[in-house]
C-alpha cells in the first residue's frame, strides 16, 4: 500500500551564512491545521553537533541498508513540543529508525505541532561546512526562510510515501516501550566501542557489558544486546567527535531489535534497528494484540485531545485524566501510534505526541492480519475449548493455544511469535474476550 503525499515548500531549505531556514510542508499545530506551519525562530547554541545530527538523520532517510539501490529521498518529520525539536526518519528499507532530539535552542517558540521539513542537496552541502564555533540561527517555517533564489518559485514534490512509515512509527513505539537500559558508556569508551564494530553489512554481533565498557562478541551472552547488521549504526560514527555518552537499550533475550542513543551537547541522536537487516519495523506485529481489543479505538478518541504536544506523556497521568486503566491507556496509545500520533522516548521513559497528516481510517488497512482475524470471528470460524481453540479456514483447521500464542499454521512455524501473533491466534483471543464479556 502506498499513499501519495504532496509536499509543498514556499522555497527550498537553505543555510545562508549563519542562518539556517528549514522550510515546512503542511502539518498540524495547537492552533489547528496549517498550510506551512511556523514553530521556532532563534539560535542553535550548539551549531556543529546540530548540523552533524541533521545530516545523520538525512543519511538514514536516503539509505537502503537491505539490498541497496539508488533513487530514494524522503523528508524528515519534525515535531515542536515547546522545549525541543524532535526530528525523525526511517531508512528506505524500513529497518532503521532515527531521531534527533534538539534542545540546544535559544529563541521563540511560535507554535507546537508536527510537519515535514525539506533537507535538500544544497542544504546538506552547507551543513557539512558548519564549524565548531559558527553561530547558527534556526527558523522552522516558511516565514523564517532566507530565500537565496530570485524567482521564489514554489517547490512541489510528489513523494510516494509508503504506508510502512506509519506502521513503522507504531511498531517502534510499542517495541521500545518494553526495553530497558542495558549499558551506558562515557565518551571515550563509546568512541572505542563503536569504532570496534565490524563494517560488514550483514554482520551480527552482541554487545556485552564488561565493567565500564562493552565488548563485541559473535554469540549471545547474558545481559548482551543483539546488533544485527552492525553497519546499520554507521551514522553514529560522524557524531563521535561530539559524543558525551552512548546508551544501549534492549530486552532480555537473544536476536531482536535494539536502540542506540548518543548523548551530544544539547541534544540526543537515537537509532533503533530491527532484528535483521531484511526485516523492516512495519512487519513486526508488536501492535496487534493492543489493537485487537474492542475498546482501543474508542479509548483513542478519548485520549487524543489530552495529548496537546506535551514534552512527555505519562501513562499514569493519562489514566487519571481519562478514568481508564493503565492497560487500556497503553492499548489506546498503540491505536494512536498507528495513526502516527504517538512515539516513545526511552531516555525519558515516556511517550510523546506527534501529529502526522494521515487519515485515521487507514489504521485497519495498515494491519491486514487484524482485519482477517476479525473477519474469522465474525464468520463463526473460531471454536473455543478452554485455553485452546480451533480456527477453521479455507486452508484447513488451525489449532491455537490462546495463552502462549502458538498455532499450527505456516506463519507460526516460520516465525514462532517473533513477528507478532498470526491471524488465527488474534481471532482466538478476540473470541475469548467476547466469550468472557458475553457468557453463553
Amino acid at each position: 500500500m502506498t499513499a501519495v503525499q504532496a509536499y509543498s515548500y514556499a522555497s527550498p531549505s537553505t543555510l545562508d551564512g549563519s542562518r539556517l531556514g528549514l522550510s515546512t510542508s503542511g502539518g498540524r499545530a495547537l492552533s489547528g491545521p496549517q498550510a506551512r506551519p511556523r514553530f521556532f525562530s532563534g539560535l542553535v547554541t550548539e551549531a556543529a553537533p546540530a548540523a552533524a545530527g541533521l545530516l545523520a538523520l538525512s543519511d538514514v532517510a536516503m539509505t537502503r541498508y537491505h539490498q541497496p539501490r539508488p533513487g530514494w529521498t524522503r523528508d524528515p518529520v519534525v515535531t515542536c513540543d515547546g522545549t525541543r525539536l524532535r526530528m525523525e526518519s526511517f531508512s528506505a528499507c524500513g529497518g532503521v529508525y532515527a531521531r534527533l532530539d534538539l534542545a540546544a535552542l535559544d529563541g521563540d517558540v511560535l507554535d507546537r505541532g508536527t510537519t515535514n521539513v525539506d533537507v535538500n542537496g544544497p542544504l546538506r552541502e552547507a551543513l557539512a561546512r558548519v564549524g565548531g564555533k559558527d553561530p547558527l540561527h534556526l527558523g522552522v517555517g516558511a516565514d523564517e526562510m532566507t530565500v537565496t533564489t530570485l524567482d521564489g518559485a514554489v517547490v512541489e514534490k510528489k513523494v510516494p510515501l509508503p504506508a510502512r512509515w506509519l506502521r513503522g512509527f507504531a511498531e517502534v513505539q510499542v517495541i521500545a516501550s518494553g526495553f530497558d537500559l542495558r549499558a551506558e558508556l562515557t565518551g571515550p569508551h563509546a568512541v572505542r566501542f563503536l569504532r570496534s564494530l565490524p563494517r560488514a553489512a550483514g554482520a551480527t554481533v552482541w554487545a556485552v557489558p564488561s565493567g565500564r565498557d562493552l565488548r563485541v562478541q559473535s554469540a549471545p551472552a547474558a545481559g548482551g544486546v543483539c546488533l544485527a547488521g552492525a553497519a546499520r549504526v554507521a551514522t553514529l560514527l560522524p557524531l563521535l567527535r561530539f559524543a558525551k555518552a552512548l546508551r544501549v537499550y534492549g530486552p532480555a533475550g537473544d536476536s531482536t531489535a535494539s536502540v542506540w542513543e548518543l548523548e551530544l551537547p544539547g541534544m540526543r541522536y537515537t537509532l533503533a534497528v530491527s532484528p535483521r537487516p531484511s526485516r523492516g519495523f512495519s512487519g513486526e506485529g508488536a501492535v496487534l494484540d493492543h489493537l485487537a481489543t474492542d475498546e482501543a479505538a474508542g479509548d483513542a478518541d478519548l485520549l487524543g485531545p489530552l495529548l496537546a504536544f506535551d514534552p512527555a506523556i505519562e501513562v499514569g497521568a493519562l489514566a487519571d485524566a481519562s478514568g481508564l486503566s493503565p492497560a487500556r491507556v497503553r492499548a489506546a496509545l498503540t491505536q494512536l501510534g498507528t495513526a502516527g500520533r504517538v512515539g516513545y522516548d526511552l531516555h525519558e521513559a515516556a511517550y510523546f505526541h506527534r501529529e502526522l497528516p494521515y487519515d485515521r481510517d487507514q489504521v485497519a488497512e495498515l494491519n491486514p492480519r487484524l482485519t482477517s482475524a476479525r473477519a474469522l470471528v465474525a464468520g463463526g470460524a473460531v471454536r473455543l475449548d478452554g485455553d485452546r481453540a480451533e480456527v477453521t479456514t479455507s486452508g484447513g483447521v488451525r489449532r491455537v493455544d490462546v495463552k502462549d500464542g502458538s498455532c499450527t499454521c505456516e506463519w507460526w512455524w516460520d516465525h514462532h511469535g517473533s513477528r507478532g501473533p498470526c491471524k488465527h491466534v488474534l481471532a482466538a483471543r478476540i473470541a475469548a474476550r467476547v466469550a468472557i464479556e458475553v457468557p453463553a
